[in-house]
Order: structure tokens, then sequence, then C-alpha cells
């Protein structure tokens, strides 16, 4: 069952388009992860959807509520944390859980909820002295204490190290486990990787791309595919007994080697094709793309250099 339903939706700036015909849909129980560059339009669509901003076109549906005509209808069902929050640097873990809590009718115990976010022993910590990895457990403290049925986190992971990213990883995967349907904005492919049921990826303001990892990781194969290369240039005659496979679509000479492509059979029969001539391969690898590979084909007309550089095909997180 969806419990959110957005479609077309549009929001301009004067002469900017910042978001620009964005539809997605989140399934009870999913974790969708909306991925894009900076300034591609990420924030701006989910505070849309929450009702944080009015769009200038589109329609959005929450649990059955309209969060664009009626913001306050979903405010108890929807908990966010937003990529810019801060809180004051003197209030402790308890505090503000327990100053988040007085917005609801029927919040979750503070206690209990530090507690179950490894928390407990940091409570009556001021804000500036928790770790980045204890502010953000905070700040997802902060988005669940009004027992919301969906929770939409803002670039989460942004800043920590890669052993307390691996840890909010794990506490997101515990709270979906508990019901909560999960919005998660990042630009870190491993992130919606890990975590990810469904991926929609965002550039300049629109959709360019929507499925799970496996779907468009397969779109942008076409394919299967490996890479062999030989101790010696292969003669026209074992060349010929590749091509001529009928599980071969494609040879073609890459990296000093041949990339291979066809059907999911055509591993096993070109390396049984060439043992009939004698011939075997120095080294093979199979090929195989990431969401990352997608993410830079499918944003490629724009220049983003403060992002990661693109894996190398065969590259495994």
């Amino acid at each position: 069952m969806p419990v959110i339903e957005a479609h077309q939706l549009r929001k301009t700036y004067g002469t900017t388009v910042a978001v620009d015909d964005v539809s997605l849909t989140l399934q009870e129980g999913q974790i969708v992860a909306v991925l894009g560059p900076n300034g591609a339009g990420k924030t701006t669509s989910v505070e849309l959807i929450a009702g944080l901003r009015q769009a200038d076109s589109g329609t959005v549906d929450v649990l059955g509520r309209n969060p664009q005509r009626d913001p306050g209808s979903v405010r108890e069902l929807v908990g966010m944390q937003l990529q810019e929050a801060r809180l004051p640097a003197k209030i402790t873990a308890r505090e503000a859980v327990q100053l988040y809590a007085s917005f609801y009718s029927d919040p979750a115990d503070p206690d209990d909820l530090l507690d179950r976010l490894g928390l407990a022993e940091k409570a009556g910590t001021a804000f500036k002295d928790l770790s980045g990895g204890q502010q953000q457990r905070l700040s997802i403290a902060l988005a669940l204490v009004g027992r919301p049925r969906i929770a939409i986190l803002d670039e989460l992971t942004t800043g920590l190290d890669p052993h307390a990213r691996r840890e909010v990883w794990d506490l997101i995967e515990s709270v979906r486990q508990s019901g909560v349907s999960i919005l998660l904005v990042t630009h870190f492919m491993d992130e919606a990787e890990r975590l990810a049921d469904h991926v929609v990826i965002i550039d300049g303001g629109r959709v360019v791309a929507s499925g799970t990892t496996a779907e468009l990781t397969g779109e942008l194969s076409q394919g299967y595919q490996f890479w062999m290369s030989f101790a010696h240039d292969l003669p026209d005659r074992e060349l010929d007994s590749v091509r001529v496979c009928p599980e071969v679509t494609d040879l073609s000479i890459d990296e000093g080697g041949y990339r291979v492509t066809g059907t999911p059979e055509v591993l096993p029969a070109v390396i049984q094709s060439l043992a009939a001539t004698g011939t075997i391969p120095a080294q093979v690898r199979t090929i195989t793309h990431s969401l990352e590979d997608v993410f830079v084909h499918k944003t490629r007309g724009r220049r983003h250099p403060d992002l990661p550089q693109p894996t190398t095909e065969g590259a495994h997180r």
C-alpha cells in the first residue's frame, strides 16, 4: 500500500526552476532513496511532499491526506530530519527529545527512545559535546519521537566517518523493521545500494531514473558482459570462433583484451568454444555496473565536481 504518492510536482523561485515534474511513490515498509547531485532539487522535493513548501503545481497524497492543502494533517504522521537542522549548542540530548515530544499528542517515551537509539549514556550531554554519529542518532530520535508512520531523512550521514556511517545505516534498517516507512535523501551511492528497496535519481529538478538497484544497473549493462585477455593476440580463427557463438551479441577490443557481450550463458559458451581450438584466456573478469555508474550515466549532461569519481567497471562495493 502506498503511504506517499507524489505526482508531477513543480516549484519555481522567480526564473529558477527548483523542481520540475517530480513524481515518486513510497510503499508501506519500504526505504526509497532519493539520489541526485547538490542542487538537483532533492531536498525541495521532499519538503513539498511534507507540506513544508507550497508547490506551484502537482499533487501529493500522504496516507490519504493532502499536505499541500493542509500541512497540519500530516504533522503526526511524518517525522523529518532535515539537512540543515541544528540544535542549540547547550541543550542536552534528553532535553531535546523532551522538547520535541511536547509537540505531539501521543509521543514516545524520551528515555526509552534514547535507550533504543544507543544514547542512554549521553542523555545528559550537551549537543555540542556529542560526536557526529551521536548527533545523527539524536536527529533520528527527534524524527521518531512523535511515533510517525513515515520518516524523511535528509543527508543523514554527510560528514560522518565510515564507522559512524555504518552505525547509522544499521539504525535506519532497525527503524524500518519497527514498521516505519522511510524516504531517504542522499548523494552517497553506497548508502542507497545498502539501504534502499527503490531508488529515484533527480537531476535538474526532474526524475531521470527510477527503479530497484538491479533494474537500473541491468538497464545500463545492455546484456551480460565479461572481459578476457590472452598471452598473445588472438588470430582470426579464434576470434571467429567467438563471434559465431549464438550466445555472443558483441565482441570488441578493450583495455588490451576483449570485451564480450551476450546472453546469460555467454561466458561458459565462449570459454568452451576457445578451449575447442586449444586457446585458454590468461585473464577473465566479469563486468558489472554499480549504482554509481548509473548515476554518472544519467546525470552526465552536467558537471558535478564535488561528487566522487565513478567506479571502474567490474568494481564491487
